[in-house]
């Protein structure tokens, strides 16, 4: 166990080293950054000492490792446009973009999981039809439209939710509903062929035959196998939300980290940018990293590979 913990910890290092030069190339590649924040009216001379003000005459490695020296100490720099440091805006808006996609992953998960194993008992019956046509429409239908649909009805005619904006836990409750179902196919989908390949198998046989209600075969031997590549969907789900969360903030004028990317993209403040797709790709690397080692957990088999 600790060497595959150790070959996945490796791994998921290198791949947020990797992550970080594309973020830093990324910020270069956009343009003459010292012509972008001296406006377009600046002069040369203007423009010039900007470029010393901000490092941006030296070499483009030693730009880098000193980014990523201030990065690891989580100094991000200033930003262009809210004229306050970069970490003081997203430790601002982070809890409101963890609250929702943590909440949108549990609607998820409740609501999909059971429909999945409950779609794979009933195989081939209205009840599988219908949880897959609730699939297809979620994966057909954009986030951002269902949000509106869910403000029109809940919000303008029911009045029974906020339309937007950070009033409270109820100001939650319809932008996860809309964040949550978007990730709710996949998840069906994963738990009922999990669910419908463990139903046949040997050990499942066996444990019907010692005279298991079909309750605990279910719930004890089949689904601790079936969830087994679900855990991995959720982690990478989440960090979606997570990431994916900018058109559901809009939509619900919710001011978190997806609100404050969009702004930031809009108003070229690009230390602000980098900040929050480095985060999110960082997410994303540690979220994959604990949930392959939950799998090593729950498959003693993955130890060895």
């Amino acid at each position: 166990m600790a060497g595959y913990c150790l070959r996945r910890f490796f791994m998921a290092l290198s791949v947020a080293l990797t992550v970080s030069v594309v973020c830093f190339m990324l910020l270069h590649l956009s343009g003459d950054l010292a012509t972008a924040i001296a406006g377009p009216e600046a002069t040369a001379e203007q423009v010039e000492q900007i470029r010393v003000q901000f490092g941006l005459d030296q070499p483009l490695y030693v730009q880098y490792f000193s980014w990523l020296w201030q990065a690891l100490h989580l100094d991000f720099g200033q930003s262009y446009y809210f004229t306050e440091s970069v970490m003081s805006l997203i430790h601002e808006r982070l809890p409101v973009t963890l609250t929702l996609g943590l909440i949108a992953l549990s609607v998820a998960t409740l609501v999909a999981i059971p429909l999945g194993i409950v779609a794979a008992i009933r195989q081939d019956t209205w009840i599988d039809r219908a949880a897959l046509m609730i699939a297809v429409i979620g994966q057909a239908m954009p986030s951002f439209f269902f949000g509106l649909v869910l403000i029109i009805v809940f919000a303008v005619n029911l009045h029974w939710l906020p339309a937007g904006g950070n009033t409270g836990w109820k100001s939650y409750i319809l932008p996860a509903i809309a964040l949550g179902y978007y990730a709710t196919p996949s998840i069906m989908r994963l738990t009922r062929t999990g669910m419908l390949e463990v139903m046949g198998s040997d050990y499942i046989r066996t444990a019907r035959a010692k005279g298991l209600s079909e309750t605990r075969v279910v719930m004890k031997h089949a689904l601790r196998n079936a969830v087994i590549p679900v855990v991995a969907l959720l982690a990478v789900e989440l960090g979606f939300m997570l990431g994916g969360s900018i058109v559901i903030e809009s939509v619900f004028s919710l001011k978190g980290l997806g609100q404050l990317a969009w702004d930031s993209i809009a108003r070229n403040d690009y230390p602000v940018v980098q900040a929050i797709v480095l985060l999110i790709a960082l997410f994303y690397i540690v979220l994959t990293f604990f949930a392959d080692l939950l799998n090593a957990v729950l498959d003693p088999k993955l130890r060895i590979t």
